[in-house]
């Protein structure tokens, strides 16, 4: 049995790291892709993870099966494909650490997974299953990812989604707000950005716009709203608990930071499951994946930027010299 199964986009970001003698950019070359940051937050925590998804079998697919198995991430559910090549972004950091993105993915691997290459034991033997809307943007993906997520469902996995919305990635916004809505018509849990539930509700507050959510959709047991340096809000039957974010003078890049709140938020629903939250417990959960997202954008990269639990620990209790 895995505790968390994901699906979708595993890639290289290119990382700017200054300039060449010539004032040249210079980039370095960075696992990444949201479902498999998650992931790899959840091994750092002590979680068995498995990964699905496909890559181009060149240098950079090899390179990122290689790192994710080392990562403690189950890789059988990766097809390793020649015909095409591995997912490439190239990320713009802003003074303030905010991020652009340059996708290199038309026809990029991880959109190009069929139904038929889908590990059908992970999912029917899973505690969770993970997922985003990357891996919605198009036909073939798309329908390998609604089989998974029903084949988890008939295993009796819990559902997450995160959209992880790439506006650049979809030929039509509304077909994204589509495709964002059968997630959230279809998981138990939901993490969303505040930029993500405006562009799904059009209300602008962030509180405001959870609320609309939790009552559109009211399959979700556990909804997430992170705000960025303004903290993050949870929804949960009847309780609104939101908590401050952990702001650092020193932040570098906000790469990876939702993911890693996110693979936080999991690991507690997989140790208090969503009958019994607390007001307590849900405060306790945001504060630790808070403490963990504030720490990873005080580092370059994502996946293998991921803190130690007694990092978070540390930080969470005035002891850290993040």
């Amino acid at each position: 049995m895995v505790d968390v199964v994901a699906l979708g986009e595993l890639l290289i970001d290119f990382v700017p790291r200054g300039s060449s003698p010539a004032g040249n950019d210079i980039f370095e070359a960075c696992p990444g892709g949201a479902p498999c940051n998650v992931l790899a937050m959840l091994s750092k925590l002590g979680r068995k993870t498995a990964f699905i998804g496909k890559l181009g079998n060149d240098m950079f697919g090899r390179r990122l099966k290689t790192t994710v198995e080392d990562l403690g991430i189950e890789t059988r559910g990766i097809v390793l494909d020649r015909s095409v090549n591995t997912t490439l972004a190239f990320v713009a950091t802003g003074a303030d650490g905010e991020r652009s993105f340059a996708f290199y993915r038309n026809l990029g691997a991880d959109m190009m997974l069929r139904e038929e290459e889908l590990d059908r034991t992970l999912l029917e033997n899973c505690r969770m299953f993970h997922f985003g809307t990357l891996s919605m943007t198009h036909p073939r993906v798309r329908t390998a990812t609604r089989t998974a997520v029903q084949n988890a469902r008939k295993s009796g996995a819990l559902i997450s989604f995160d959209p992880n919305l790439r506006p650049p990635l979809w030929d039509s916004l509304a077909e994204a707000k589509t495709q964002i809505e059968w997630g959230c018509a279809h998981c138990d849990i939901l993490k969303i950005s505040d930029d993500e539930a405006e562009f799904l509700t059009g209300i602008p507050d962030a509180e405001e716009a959870g609320r609309v959510i939790r009552g559109r959709f009211p399959n979700i047991g556990l909804v997430f709203v992170t705000c960025g340096p303004n903290g993050s809000i949870a929804f949960y039957r009847d309780l609104v608990v939101s908590a401050e974010a952990f702001a650092f003078p020193n932040t570098i890049d906000t790469t990876g930071a939702g993911d890693t709140f996110c693979g936080c938020c999991l690991d507690r629903v997989l140790l208090e499951g969503l009958e019994n939250l607390t007001n307590e417990k849900i405060q306790e959960t945001l504060r630790f994946a808070s403490a963990a997202a504030g720490i990873v954008t005080t580092r370059k990269g994502a996946m293998l930027a991921m803190p130690e639990k007694y990092e978070i620990q540390e930080l969470m209790y005035g002891k850290s010299n993040v």
